[in-house]
């Protein structure tokens, strides 16, 4: 098991953005150890197996990295985000209980991250929070400019609420998550995710009363 006086260091992270190169596997190590599920992995992970976390990374980097996009609206930061928190899981795997799902840890430490940085006083820059919808080849260009349109008051919108009321309809509308689980990343009751969400709601409901 990893000496936790004296940790190994990180391994390189390879997110589908930036090099370093995570460690090189050959194919049929790497097939073997994608066929295992997140909780053996994690396992492998904390006895200092750099390969089983390579894996653990390459599996969540992409939908991490969306979730930290939604949360800061720009993707210099989001990358900044997701590598961090990456690197923060490596040293905190001791911590992490094993009966709990490694996808939930790690939205909570990436949403952690992204709700610190979000309450620095700075400018939050819009940059493709929200994905704009393909245009139809039948659409006229008005139509399209309106959609346009509607999808940056959202994106404004999003941008305008308070980091908990973000975080809370950005894990549930756009990535899925059931009450329990936000309850679980923000460590928060699922009361006061039912109530930060309808607030959440409301608000962009009003802001976007002109585009129904």
């Amino acid at each position: 098991m990893r000496n936790q006086t004296s940790p190994s260091p990180a391994p390189s992270i390879d997110l589908p953005i930036r090099p370093p190169p995570v460690p090189s596997l050959d194919g049929a190590a790497e097939g073997a150890l994608s066929d295992l599920d997140d909780s053996v992995l994690a396992v492998r992970a904390c006895e200092n197996d750099d390969e089983a976390f390579a894996i653990l990374v390459r599996r969540h980097s992409s939908h991490l990295l969306a979730l930290a996009q939604h949360l800061l609206g720009n993707r210099a930061d989001a990358e900044d985000a997701v590598q961090e928190a990456f690197l923060s899981a490596w040293r905190q795997l001791p911590e992490f209980r094993h009966g709990a799902s490694f996808g939930t840890w790690m939205y909570r430490i990436v949403t952690n991250r992204c709700l610190n940085v979000l309450r620095r006083p700075r400018p939050v820059p819009l940059d493709a929070v929200a994905e704009r919808p393909a245009a139809d080849s039948g659409s006229s260009p008005p139509r399209v400019a309106e959609t346009d349109a509607a999808t940056t008051a959202l994106v404004e919108a999003l941008m305008e609420l308070r980091p908990e009321l973000r975080a809370c309809w950005v894990l549930r509308e756009l990535h899925g998550l059931h009450y329990d689980e936000i309850a679980r990343v923000l460590g928060s009751s699922e009361q006061t995710v039912r109530g930060r969400l309808s607030r959440a709601r409301r608000a962009l409901m009003e802001a976007m009363r002109p585009w129904r």
